[in-house]
Parts: structure tokens; sequence; C-alpha cells
């Protein structure tokens, strides 16, 4: 079954937005080869807030050129974006069907954190992947909060710390777990990031 990723960036009280819906806050950094880290990526889920976001910002689109992108809105219509697939079906059903295919890479979950909260209640996500930036922003918006795992549930945690005091963590859910989590943060794959990273 293909993998539904999760990845976002996230300041150090827990926001992944400011209060202005806005995610200039978040520093380029050079470190880290987003063409290495979504090479096996083919298809992209977004909600219609962070499809504007890319409207309005093309430079934040750093998925592969080819990949398939899909929009879950029930208010932008199919002929206006005919790059992409618009849908108003339920993201439960359309994702369970692309997990579903037989060929294909990586499903990659840009956000935002409502339709990520509903995948995840839905067992429709596989790994989180959350990039801690060192900025306390006061308010915003956050993850999806839902129960709290089950400590014997939940692998031991390790941690990649690159440049700038960035902090990149990964967590590879578990299918009993699924709908039932909020994530514990987990960094399992280390190939993707610089040789210069330092290891805890």
């Amino acid at each position: 079954m293909r993998p539904v990723r999760y990845n976002v960036a996230a300041s150090l009280d827990g926001f992944i937005a400011d209060a202005s819906g806005k995610y200039d806050w978040i520093p380029p950094e050079p470190a880290i080869d987003f063409g290495a880290l979504f090479r096996d990526v083919d298809t992209v889920l977004l909600g219609r807030h962070s499809f504007e976001l890319v409207l309005r910002d093309p430079a934040a689109a750093t998925w592969p050129s080819a990949a398939r992108v899909v929009v879950f809105s029930r208010t932008l219509r199919q002929s206006d974006h005919p790059g992409v697939t618009v849908t108003a079906d339920p993201p439960a059903d359309v994702v369970a069907a692309l997990r579903a295919e037989a060929t294909g890479g990586d499903i990659w979950l840009y956000g935002g954190a409502a339709l990520f909260g509903s995948l995840l209640a839905a067992g429709q996500v596989d790994r989180v992947e959350v990039t801690v930036i060192p900025i306390l922003l006061g308010g915003g918006a956050s993850d999806p909060r839902g129960p709290t795992a089950d400590p014997a549930r939940a692998p031991a945690c390790r941690a990649v710390s690159v440049r700038a005091g960035q902090l990149a963590l990964c967590h590879r859910l578990r299918a009993r777990t699924l709908g039932s989590v909020r994530p514990r943060l987990l960094r399992d794959r280390y190939a993707n990031y610089p040789d210069s990273v330092r290891h805890h």
C-alpha cells in the first residue's frame, strides 16, 4: 500500500502558521535537499487554504514537477485549475483509493492542519515528519489535538538537528494506532539530510 507522509514545519510552541495564517517565519534552509527528500513522491494532497498559499507563492510548491496534485475543496472549480485535480469527495475515501493503487510512489500530505486531522482520524496517514523551527509565535494555527498514544505502542525517539537550530523529527505510525493517536515524533530516516547533521 502506498504510504501517506505528512511533512510540516512547526514553531517551538507548536504552531504551524502564525495568527495571520502566514508561514514567512520559516527561514529558508539550504542544507535540506527537497529534491532528495521528496524524490519518491508522485502524488501531493492539499486543502484549499494550502493550495491558495501555493498559488500566491509558487516557490512553496517544493514537490516534483511531474507529481499529481489533488486539492480538496467544496468551493474551487475544476475548470479554473486545470493543472490539478479538484475534488469535493470525502478526503478519507479519496486517499484510501490512492493508497490502494497498484503502482506509484509516496503520497505527500502537504497540508493543512484540518486535512491532516481528518485523514489521521480515518487511519490514512502513515508517517508524520516535523521540522521544529527555533521561534516562539505565541499563537496561530496548531496541529489537530487527539488522544495521547499508548507509550507501549510508540517506538523510541531519535532526532536529527539541521543547521540554524532546526530539528527534523519523524514518527512512523503503526497500523493499530492509526486514527487514535496524537503522534509522537520520531526521525527514522537520515538519508535525505546532509552528512553534516549531528545525531542525538
